[in-house]
């Protein structure tokens, strides 16, 4: 979709419940689309681990888990301001398999506001991690690249695309060691990459989607690469 095209399909979104909080529908706080209390009361991914952002219990708050510890991931940190659990996941799934733009909005903004100053000027560019063109055809858009290419126009950066090399089998029910496997080889980045660069994704499992895409985009001159996901599965969720 053109720039033209996105602007008018996010004012319509914004026109669409003027005033009014996304998940009660009470009045919303200013312009965005929540009210204070639906926004405190969201799953909020406040202990994670540092690099890969998945939820730690209290006491391992700030510390790497033990998955980064026996293998760091290909990327230097994720940025993941929420977890997989109640409205959440409701929205990521209206937004992942019935294409919902209203939903993608919220997860957009949500992402957008937990960013702070710094991580706002790191990106050199912004990818999405891409579906194979069968699956993006089967659900009629590509998630991840609707929100890095909103991000990325929004932030002033460039948007590069990788290309996915072959339709990779579901990572449901699959172990780590199993996911990176399913992964080996499936993603290929066209030229060269500016030296700092943040992946998009919906959500995030086990991180090795984004681990396999950051290891091509290091073949590709990327030397910082950080991830930046709306929302990460609980600890030890299938």
């Amino acid at each position: 979709m053109s720039t033209s095209g996105i602007l008018k399909v996010d004012e319509a979104l914004r026109r669409a419940l003027p005033g009014r909080c996304a998940f009660c529908l009470a009045p919303a706080l200013g312009e965005r689309p929540w009210c204070a209390a639906c926004h405190e009361a969201l799953p909020w991914n406040l202990l994670a681990c540092p690099h890969c952002a998945e939820p730690q219990p209290g006491a391992l708050a700030g510390r790497p888990c033990g998955a980064c510890l026996r293998r760091p991931p290909a990327f230097d940190r994720a940025r993941v301001p929420l977890r997989y659990e109640a409205e959440v996941s409701g929205l990521v799934q209206r937004f992942k398999f019935h294409a919902s733009p209203r939903a993608g909005a919220i997860l957009l903004a949500l992402l957008e506001e937990s960013l702070t100053a710094s991580a706002r000027a790191f990106p050199g560019a912004l990818m999405g991690v891409p579906l194979h063109p069968a699956r993006a055809r089967e659900r009629g858009f590509d998630q991840a690249d609707w929100l890095a290419r909103r991000l990325a126009r929004r932030l002033g950066v460039p948007h590069r695309v990788a290309h996915r090399r072959r339709d990779t089998r579901s990572q449901r029910g699959l172990d780590r060691s199993e996911r990176r496997a399913n992964l080996r080889g499936a993603f290929a980045v066209p030229g060269r990459l500016p030296p700092r660069l943040v992946l998009l994704d919906d959500v995030m499992t086990t991180g090795a989607t984004l681990d396999a895409l950051a290891r091509a985009c290091r073949r590709a001159g990327a030397e910082e690469i950080e991830v930046w996901v709306p929302a990460r599965t609980p600890l030890h969720a299938p």
